[in-house]
């Protein structure tokens, strides 16, 4: 069993730029799939990015591609959401998420969740 621990999230500006970090414990984080997803008050959650065990295939979200990298760092079971030019529509909790398999926008494919970082972007 893998837990997952978001941090980074803060109050920021429009045009600032963020790093959330997702810490998770366990031996087996590299054998995961790491995804990212955001969820803005009254909304359902949406996928932000996904990478693979390897760091070696990434997906974005088109809306977001460009503005956010998502990264991994095996030997420190430490996956980043490298966020830039916030906009006040990127408002929302972000959560870090692990599966098995493979790439997948679906939140249901993923089984393991943080417990979210909540990322406020001022006008």
């Amino acid at each position: 069993h893998v837990q997952l621990v978001e941090s980074g999230g803060v109050l920021l500006q429009a045009g600032d730029s963020l790093r959330l970090s997702c810490a998770a414990s366990g031996r087996t984080f590299c054998l995961y799939v790491m995804g990212w997803f955001l969820q803005a008050p009254g909304l359902v959650r949406e996928f932000v990015a996904a990478i693979t065990w390897s760091g070696g295939n990434t997906n974005y979200a088109d809306s977001l591609k460009g503005r956010f990298t998502i990264s991994r760092d095996n030997a420190k079971n430490t996956g980043y959401l490298q966020m830039n030019s916030l906009e006040p529509e990127d408002t929302a909790v972000y959560y870090c998420a692990l599966n098995r398999n493979y790439i997948s926008p679906d939140a249901t494919r993923y089984p393991y969740w943080g417990q979210g970082t909540q990322v406020t972007v001022s006008s």
